[in-house]
């Protein structure tokens, strides 16, 4: 009967490409719906979304900005009357955060999506003060990391109890073919990501600009730091690249390249790193807090480089003895981060709260 399911609401800033975005209407449309009513609350507009929603009501509240929904949240959660409020983001969380006060009886879960301590060095408009996240997270019932540095940072710089948090990785979240067991010459490397500081295309283009073999190298991706980044490849001479913008189908073009490329200085836990492991291809990356030890087990679906003389050392070692093989590539992170498992630890956490 509907009310013996558990009332919940995922709440977030939009549904606009992004990883926070993607795991929400991914986990929100896969509950176990004898179980759980669910019901997703968007702050933005239907507009902007890029992620279809099926068998869930989704509830646009038309906001351009966090800020200007306050009004609106409280009046959705007077009327609906969930049992447990989801949400993901730090400025949202916060949000929560102040409106649980008035709600004493509903739950509220917040599910971070950085290692924040970090992600402050390269993103400071991205953050809130840390006061303010402190002050805050007091009145959350229950937080999820995404990954072990992003547990590790919560207690360690935001003083939050351990057994207030659940570790709960991502899942896999899109069907993709594996790729065939074809390795291009010559190698062809390629990096997915928003083009900003945090995400290092300036370290991954100084270890190419020190290659001595060819290769060709794929951008998809657009952002603030477009400009720079193109520039810099230009001043080390690297003439071989190829810039998308963006592309609807990422896994054909993981799937066409030899190596993904990571430069990222910290992560939350990188969904895009699980696709390119689904197509079969391989991950280089420079060591980052953010789950890369999570899902790159070394040697077999990837290798991680202290820095930028390690990662030009496994180049160059790619280039000569090609040692992954994309079954195996594949297996890694279907084993640890299939769907079943991961919505399983999601539905545990909301059915014992």
């Amino acid at each position: 009967m509907e009310k013996d399911k558990k009332h919940i609401i995922f709440i977030i800033p939009s549904l606009a490409a992004g990883g926070a975005e993607r795991i929400f209407s991914f986990v929100s449309q896969k509950l176990n719906k004898e179980k759980f009513k669910v019901e997703l609350l968007v702050i933005g507009s239907a507009l902007d979304s890029v992620y279809p929603i099926d068998n869930v009501e989704t509830i646009y509240l038309n906001k351009p900005k966090i800020s200007k929904a306050f009004l609106k949240i409280i009046k959705v959660f007077k009327s609906k009357k969930p049992d447990i409020v989801l949400s993901s983001i730090a400025h949202l969380n916060s949000m929560m955060a102040g409106i649980s006060i008035l709600f004493p009886n509903i739950k509220f879960v917040a599910r971070e999506a950085n290692v924040i301590s970090v992600l402050d060095q390269y993103n400071k408009s991205n953050v809130l003060p840390k006061s303010v996240i402190v002050k805050t997270n007091r009145f959350i019932d229950r937080f999820i990391a995404q990954s072990k540095d992003m547990k590790e940072d919560m207690i360690k710089n935001f003083g939050i109890p351990e057994d207030k948090i659940e570790l709960i990785n991502n899942p896999i979240t899109s069907s993709i073919s594996l790729k065939k067991s074809t390795v291009h010459s010559p190698l062809k490397f390629i990096t997915v990501g928003r083009l900003s500081k945090e995400k290092g295309h300036d370290r991954i283009l100084r270890a190419l600009g020190q290659l001595n073999f060819p290769f060709s190298y794929t951008i998809i991706g657009d952002g603030n730091e477009a400009k720079n980044v193109f520039a810099l490849a230009k001043e080390l001479n690297i003439q071989n690249i190829n810039h998308i913008p963006f592309t609807s189908d990422v896994g054909k073009e993981l799937g066409n390249h030899d190596i993904f490329l990571q430069g990222s200085y910290v992560e939350g836990f990188p969904n895009v790193l699980l696709e390119s492991c689904m197509a079969g291809t391989p991950i280089i990356a420079f060591q980052a807090p953010g789950g890369l030890n999570e899902i790159i087990e070394p040697n077999i679906n990837g290798l991680i480089a202290q820095n930028k003389d390690e990662f030009i050392t496994h180049l160059n070692h790619i280039n000569q003895v090609f040692p992954f093989e994309a079954e195996e590539v594949r297996k890694i992170v279907l084993d640890r981060f299939n769907e079943d498992k991961i919505i399983s630890q999601y539905e545990n956490l909301l059915l014992n709260l």
